[in-house]
């Protein structure tokens, strides 16, 4: 099927899907390997503010606030990739903590780029990437511009962190989990995207930039592309953080860095081209 509206991906489901749709959230797809399904969530062009203003509560200073304007849609994961998933495919389980439907963890930035090429490599016509960092902050707020991509405050409810707000090595909230969850075990975002505050950390494509700015910017992975600092954004927080789950929190780490806190998220490239993934006959 083609798309010509502007908001709308160019051709959809693509050649890879084994089930798509359209629900309260949007458009969806997704493959299955080996038995493992994996969905993604269509995000349409758009601009947001990304960053924190001076006045929100626990803010840093690299969370410069500036408009992101994104001229290209693209497709996110609806969960973090799973420890079936990358078992699936790899063959293997570095995870801390074991759980088919829980987040793999204990996994680098240089190893996540192995497993994305070899299954691209798998599977006919499709081509997975991690997300850049200002997509992976539009698509956490979902539309939001509050602290979370929720209306009320944070809590152990809505989301797996540490249960207290500053970090302290011996200080956890009561009914903090101090591990991963499984996918899918907290609500959802307004754009049907789960976990996307706490859980795991997540790795993007970026090279680290101290300071974004806050001049407006454009589809700004092109000046990321740019940046010689090897160490790679990661975002989101984890189970063992408190206000580090905010959508702005910005962190780095080495690519070959591995933590029982960090996983990532898959993406599907921009809508610019009808030739991403192919569209079914």
């Amino acid at each position: 099927m083609n798309h010509h509206h502007p908001l709308s991906p160019p051709v959809f489901p693509y050649r890879w899907a084994s089930d798509w749709g359209e629900d309260r959230y949007g458009l969806w797809q997704a493959f299955t390997y080996l038995g493992i399904r994996q969905a993604f969530r269509w995000l349409p062009p758009g601009s947001f503010k990304m960053g924190s203003p001076e006045t929100e509560q626990g803010r840093f200073d690299d969370e410069d606030l500036h408009p992101v304007t994104l001229s290209q849609g693209f497709w996110l994961a609806e969960t973090t990739v799973t420890q079936a998933l990358w078992q699936a495919v790899t063959g293997e389980n570095p995870s801390h903590f074991n759980g088919d439907n829980r987040p793999v963890e204990r996994v680098g930035w240089d190893e996540v780029q192995t497993f994305i090429k070899q299954l691209n490599q798998t599977i006919p016509h499709l081509k997975i990437r991690l997300p850049w960092e200002a997509e992976w902050e539009y698509a956490c707020r979902g539309g939001r511009q509050t602290p979370f991509n929720f209306a009320d405050e944070l809590t152990l409810a809505k989301a797996n962190f540490r249960g207290t707000w500053e970090y302290k090595a011996d200080k956890w909230g009561q009914g903090a989990k101090r591990e991963t969850s499984e996918v899918k075990s907290y609500p959802c975002n307004d754009w049907g995207l789960y976990e996307m505050h706490g859980n795991v950390w997540e790795w993007c494509e970026d090279a680290w930039q101290e300071h974004l700015g806050h001049q407006a910017v454009q589809d700004p992975w092109r000046q990321s592309v740019a940046a010689l600092d090897p160490v790679r954004v990661v975002r989101g927080g984890s189970w063992y953080d408190g206000r580090h789950v905010r959508s702005a929190i910005r962190s780095r780490d080495w690519p070959d860095d591995r933590s029982n806190a960090l996983g990532f998220r898959l993406a599907l490239g921009h809508s610019g081209s009808s030739q991403e993934g192919g569209a079914k006959a």
